[in-house]
């Protein structure tokens, strides 16, 4: 449970547990109350079901709203009233703006307007009730800055992400809240540094400010936080190194500061840190090697130093790092062998050291690697992939594996022996393998996504990858296969009743990439689930038809088939694909004409059919306005990007005397031909026998 739901929960217990009013019958709620709730309603063009004085005269009964007895609130007011003091209207769909009348509620304790569509500036009397606990006001529309003057001493929970506001972090925002411990400002637009006030709110445990557009430095005042638990300002632009003043914060859980300017080294203060267990640093300008006091910290469960300037080898204590399980090192500058000791370390699971300069063989202590679940060693200098695969096979658990731009020229093992029982993901693009497709690969029956473009595979296609019920990925383009493409892959079940939830399971956070050419970095994807669901075959040798068939493969995001050397038409069937963003049949045999049908496909936003035998006109409508004059070049089309249609002029129809003059004319001149033909011949045979 997050610190966030820790107090939403001890929140609400407390008013649940409140003591009973004891004169409830004859209290209504507060005049003053119920006009600041009126003038709230007022400034809303939605409707809040549950309100109104036609639901009820009193707005305690009100849906959402809760009050206690101003004399039990310790009110010396002459009249006991119900005072408001919860209002919690989230998630209720509310369009408009927020009114200033919510500043008249002078006991409210808790406000709770998240998830709405709430727009405009926030109202500055809202900063002012000193009694307020909690404030969240995140998923909204909110604009403009943050009110600047804000005296809410009694505030223990703040939240006003993911809204649209500008400025800069008030300075005031710790000056009276010492009791604030969460803060929560992000993914919104917020510049300027972090005010040294920060260091104010002493009791703070959670303060994300991730997503904005923040600079400088760390202020030392944060790291004097000592109850912080959470500490998340990721998706900034803070620069400087990060100071070793961070092993101050000795109750800190969790820590992210990836994707900004931070510099320097990591400092080795991990040992002072003894709560620490994600440790988040990514898309950073570290340099230097993994502190020691990291790479032996027995709290860390997830450490991730991706995309910095890391170097030297990959120095682990495993025997001291019992609580590692995810691990990314990728794309840094680390250099040697993989580590033999990775699998002593004995929770861990997912290994991500892509994009290194690592060389050699896998390790055979990998034999033993039985909690390895995810492993990327893409864009590295490994070798013997027939070794490779006979040790990572015995990974018993083992679900991704990432072998991409590696083992160079090698030949893809045909050994029937090898079996990866688990495997779901098998990426092993770009090697300039040889051979043809394994068989052992079929017994592979778990895979969702299986590439292996742009090597030097040849023959035919196997019929077996119909066999993978739950495969949604196919790229086996820029490849050399022959023969036709197998019908099997027109009944794949996955392009056919496409079922997120089937791959959507928890994985890491790690960068996987779709190659779009030899030398492009391609796609980033960070979960298999967000790659669409792609037949990718083009760039081979393969012939034959195009399968009516595949026009049951509705949940097809992407086909491509160019470059081969298909022919015969294009199957009108192909409009049945209403998921269809990328088609590509460009460089085939293809004849006939374009389906007008396809002006149906709404989704497509990539077409080509260049540089095939096609004729006809070119459809026109739907996404056929948006595509350029390339994805029909090559071909006899006429209409849009080409010469214009030949216009053929209808003849008047002649009356039924007419067509029975003309008919006997057409019949004479046929006589009088066959005649003349006749003749031709036994005059000819005359005159030969004659000559010879």
């Amino acid at each position: 449970m997050s610190v966030q739901d820790f107090w939403v929960v001890i929140f609400v217990i407390g008013f649940c547990f409140q003591p009973p009013v004891l004169s409830s019958q004859n209290l209504t709620c507060n005049l003053n109350d119920l006009n600041a709730l009126e003038e709230f309603m007022g400034g809303l063009k939605s409707v809040i079901g549950g309100w109104g004085k036609n639901f009820s005269v009193d707005c305690c009964k009100w849906a959402g709203i809760t009050c206690n007895s101003s004399f039990y609130l310790g009110l010396d007011d002459s009249v006991d009233t119900y005072r408001v003091v919860e209002l919690d209207v989230s998630s209720r769909k509310l369009i408009g703006n927020l009114s200033e009348s919510l500043g008249n509620l002078e006991q409210l304790r808790a406000l709770n307007l998240s998830h709405n569509f709430l727009k405009n500036s926030l109202p500055a009397s809202l900063f002012q009730l000193p009694n307020l606990e909690y404030l969240d006001l995140s998923s909204n529309e909110f604009s403009g800055p943050i009110p600047v003057d804000i005296n809410l001493p009694s505030l223990l929970f703040l939240d006003i992400s993911q809204n649209f506001l500008n400025g800069s972090i008030p300075q005031s925002i710790c000056a009276s809240s010492t009791r604030l411990q969460v803060l929560k400002l992000a993914v919104n637009y917020l510049s300027g540094t972090l005010p040294p006030s920060l260091g104010n709110c002493s009791s703070l445990k959670d303060l994300c400010l991730l997503t904005n557009n923040l600079s400088g430095g760390v202020p030392e005042g944060i790291y004097q936080l000592q109850n912080l638990t959470r500490l998340t300002i990721q998706d900034n632009k803070l620069t400087g190194p990060l100071s070793k003043e961070v092993g101050n914060l000795i109750n800190l859980n969790r820590l992210d500061i990836s994707t900004n300017w931070f510099s320097g080294t990591i400092p080795d203060v991990f040992h002072s840190l003894g709560r620490l267990q994600y440790f988040v640093a990514h898309s950073n300008n570290f340099s230097g090697r993994i502190p020691p006091s990291l790479s032996s910290s027995p709290t860390i469960s997830l450490l991730n130093v991706r995309n910095n300037s890391l170097e030297g080898p990959i120095d682990l204590n495993c025997s001291a790092m019992t609580s590692l399980a995810s691990l990314d090192l990728g794309s840094n500058q680390f250099a040697g062998v993989i580590p033999s000791n990775l699998p002593s370390c004995r929770h861990l699971n997912n290994i991500n050291l892509a994009r290194n300069n690592l060389s050699g063989p896998i390790p055979d202590s990998f034999k033993d690697f039985h909690t390895l679940n995810f492993l990327s060693l893409s864009n590295s200098s490994h070798s013997n992939l027939a070794s490779a695969l006979q040790i990572l096979q015995q990974c018993q658990n083992l679900t991704t594996l990432v072998l991409t731009m590696n083992f160079y020229d090698e030949e893809l093992p045909a050994d029937p022996t090898i079996h990866f029982a688990k495997l779901k993901v098998f990426i092993i693009a770009n090697s300039r393998l040889t051979g043809s497709m394994p068989k052992w690969l079929s017994k592979s029956s778990r895979l969702q996504l299986l590439d292996i473009s742009w090597n030097c595979l040849e023959g035919t296609v196997p019929a077996w990858f119909g066999n993978f019920t739950n495969l949604f990925y196919l790229d086996i383009s820029n490849n050399s296969f022959t023969g036709d493409i197998p019908r099997s892959l027109t009944g794949l079940q996955s392009l056919i009743y496409w079922n997120v939830s089937k791959v959507q399971e928890p994985s890491p956070d790690f960068p996987l990439f779709q190659k779009k050419n030899v030398s492009a970095r391609g796609l980033q994807y960070n979960q298999v689930w967000n790659f669409p669901p792609t037949l990718a075959l083009g760039n081979n040798n393969l012939s034959g038809h195009i399968w009516l068939a595949f026009g049951n493969l509705k949940a097809l995001h992407v086909l491509n088939l160019g470059f081969n050397s298909l022919s015969g038409p294009i199957p009108n069937y192909l409009s049945e694909l209403t998921n269809l963003e990328t088609l590509d049949l460009s460089h085939n045999k293809l004849s006939g004409e374009i389906p007008p049908s396809f002006v149906r496909l709404s989704f497509l936003s990539k077409f080509s059919v260049a540089y095939n035998q096609l004729d006809g006109v070119i459809p026109t409508g739907g996404q056929f306005g948006t595509f350029p004059s390339s994805s029909f070049e090559g071909n006899n089309l006429c209409g849009d990007y080409t010469s214009p249609c030949p216009s053929f002029s209808k003849q008047p129809q002649p009356h039924s005397k007419s067509r029975v003059e003309y008919r006997g004319v057409v019949i004479g001149i046929a006589v009088g031909f066959v005649f003349g033909v006749a003749c031709f011949i036994v005059t000819d045979r005359y005159v030969w026998t004659w000559h010879f």
